[in-house]
């Protein structure tokens, strides 16, 4: 069959979108250094009219100039146009992105949700109910336990009366040991002396003035020899 028909040519594969927003930036990227060449020879250009007089020789010179920014403006337009061209794919590829993103999110939350169903009839409702009542029965039982434990036994037995007759009295001692009026004798007693004994009986810059030790007491006078 493949004799007398031939063999179909293979579908050769869709271009890549990637592949081709990079040959753009390439080409884009060499037009401007084709740009930034003219511009340094337009420069040269004013450089050398900004020095030459009037005449053919200066329309000579601008002539040349004319056409090379006639250049530049044409290459500033294709590298315009493949940006441009380059922005609307990128554009493009980003939106088909987040479609393929949102299709796989989709997928992962109906996997997920497919999961959750799956395990959630493995779990019985009236048995963890049934769990959480035989729970609070056991901690009742538990708390059972701990106040028989802590029953007390062999106390004697008490009348209630004499229990209050005596708290009555154990009020009265506490009163008494918050009795302070002992402590009035001590508020009242002398304070101590802050001058030296017989001070006051010293008149100052008087004739009579009494001299003392460096205790305080009168000094013996002494004897004079003859």
């Amino acid at each position: 069959m493949n004799r007398l028909f031939g063999k179909g040519k293979a579908k050769e594969p869709p271009p890549n979108i990637n592949d081709c927003i990079k040959g753009v930036d390439e080409r884009a990227s060499n037009i401007e250094e084709k740009i930034n060449k003219l511009e340094n020879e337009l420069r040269k250009y004013r450089e050398q009219m900004s020095k030459m007089r009037d005449g053919p020789a200066k329309n000579s010179v601008k002539q040349k100039a004319m056409r090379v920014l006639k250049q530049k403006k044409a290459y500033e337009q294709q590298a315009e146009a493949l940006r441009n061209q380059s922005f609307n794919m990128e554009q493009a590829n980003y939106a088909a992105q987040s479609l393929k993103d949102t299709q796989a999110t989709v997928v992962a939350m109906k996997a997920g949700v497919k999961q959750m169903q799956k395990e959630f009839k493995k779990i019985n409702i009236e048995e963890i109910e049934d769990i959480h009542d035989d729970m609070a029965d056991m901690l009742e039982q538990a708390d059972d336990v701990q106040e028989v434990m802590g029953r007390t036994y062999g106390m004697p037995e008490v009348d209630d009366d004499e229990l209050e007759a005596e708290l009555d009295a154990l009020g009265d001692e506490i009163a008494l040991d918050d009795d302070t009026s002992y402590l009035d004798d001590v508020v009242k007693a002398p304070s101590a002396p802050d001058r030296e004994p017989g001070a006051d009986s010293l008149v100052p810059g008087g004739k009579n003035t009494i001299e003392t030790d460096e205790f305080g007491l009168p000094k013996v006078p002494t004897s004079v020899k003859t």
